[in-house]
Formats: structure tokens, C-alpha cells, sequence
């Protein structure tokens, strides 16, 4: 679960967020319980539909509680 959820991060952090999506779901059929890769899963899939600006640094910037 662990080298998924690495693999998942740096397709993320390459703005690479479906295939950052499906590597988050795997991560999870392994251990449903892996919060990282749930929290990161929902990133991936919101970044998917409005991805961040092209000079994006890898923050994620909360836009609403």
C-alpha cells in the first residue's frame, strides 16, 4: 500500500491526476483504511475536473471548510 501510495503522490505531484486516480483506488482495495491515499484520491479526482494553473507547486489550497 505504501509504494502505491508513493507511486499515486508523484503521478499527483506531476499533474498526472487520473492515472494519480487509479493508483489512490488501488492503494485502497488494499487497505481501505489508508487515509492518504483517501485524502489524495479526492484531490486527484477534483483536480481531474479543474485541474490547478500550469506554474502549480503542489499545494493544495483549501477552498472552503
Amino acid at each position: 500500500s505504501l509504494d502505491k501510495f508513493q507511486s499515486g503522490l508523484k503521478l499527483y505531484r506531476e499533474m498526472n491526476f487520473n492515472e494519480a486516480i487509479e493508483i489512490f483506488k488501488a492503494a485502497l482495495e488494499l487497505n481501505p483504511d489508508d487515509q492518504p491515499s483517501s485524502v489524495f484520491l479526492n484531490r486527484s479526482q477534483m483536480y481531474a475536473v479543474n485541474p490547478p494553473p500550469a506554474d502549480w507547486d503542489g499545494v493544495f489550497v483549501m477552498t472552503r471548510k
